[in-house]
């Protein structure tokens, strides 16, 4: 399977998952009712390379948040090594 192949048919699985996940949302809010406001909790990352910033609406949110910045840290270090070993 050619690259160019791959990278296409991995840009289609994610467009296929976000609809997925939209379409769901719609049909939970249309089948519940909507007739109560739900607690909102959330949490982002943003990746400066390796460095992380963190933001969340509380301190449940945020330790979630927190473990995947670690992974994603720990991950892009490893393929840092990993590409200075292959040269």
């Amino acid at each position: 399977m050619k690259l160019i192949t791959l990278g296409f048919l991995l840009v289609f699985i994610g467009v296929l998952v976000i609809f997925a996940g939209m379409f769901s949302t719609a049909y939970q809010a249309w089948k519940t009712g909507e007739t109560e406001k739900p607690a909102v909790r959330g949490g982002g990352i943003i990746m400066i390379g390796p460095i992380p910033l963190l933001f969340g609406t509380d301190v449940g949110a945020l330790k979630v948040v927190m473990i995947l910045a670690i992974v994603l840290m720990s991950i892009a270090a490893f393929i840092f090594l990993l590409q200075s070993r292959m040269l």
